[in-house]
């Protein structure tokens, strides 16, 4: 195995092995046990993100890697901007019918809850989370609609909104709050968001 090739058999281990303690640990979860688990020492940790944030803050990369990857399958290239927003919103509802999405659903709980409480932490997740959330601006970006195109500052803002909306939404499934929710209606909410006077307005 070359140096390369085992440089990320231990980045995987590590990632795998702080998604279980993170997400079973919360704020709790321990550097040590992380590195335990994937049969490494903290050493490895500092070589390879730089700190236990680090390691936090690419957690959430992996995580959403897969995610923002489908969706980008998921929204048709020659879609207008309702187009695209509907085919995102019936992705998303479609994800929360998935077997890892309970799991998933607790690991954002638990950074959260971790972003809170440690100030070296908030930073790094929310640049974790703003560096996939600019592949779904850059989806948004230059999609036509009203008659103009959509600018990037207008496809950021709608973003916001959107995955506020949705990831709300997403959890009123998960925890049995919101049983009608199908896809249309998933469908219907994110585009109520760009229609009439709109956050996509100039």
């Amino acid at each position: 195995m070359t140096r390369a090739e085992t440089k990320e058999r231990n980045r995987r281990a590590l990632l795998d092995a702080a998604f279980h303690v993170v997400s079973r640990e919360g704020h709790r979860a321990r550097l040590d046990e992380i590195t335990e688990r994937a049969g490494l020492t903290t050493g490895a940790v500092y070589s390879l993100f730089g700190s236990k944030s680090g390691l936090l803050g690419a957690l959430v990369t992996d995580y959403l890697q897969p995610h923002y990857e489908e969706i980008e399958e998921a929204i048709p290239a020659d879609a207008d901007l309702p187009g695209a927003v509907d085919a995102f919103a019936r992705y998303y509802r479609r994800s929360c019918d998935a077997a890892d999405a309970p799991a998933g659903q607790s690991l954002q709980f638990t950074l959260l809850d971790m972003a809170l409480r440690d100030p070296e932490v908030g930073p790094r997740l929310a640049g974790s989370v703003r560096a996939a959330e600019d592949r779904l601006i850059a989806l948004f970006t230059g999609r036509p609609h009203g008659g103009s195109t959509v600018t990037r500052h207008q496809a950021q803002r709608l973003t916001t909104a959107l995955r506020a909306v949705l990831i709300g939404l997403g959890q009123g499934v998960l925890l049995g709050l919101a049983p009608d929710a199908d896809e249309q209606y998933f469908a219907d909410t994110a585009r109520a968001l760009v229609s009439g006077v709109n956050l996509v307005e100039p």
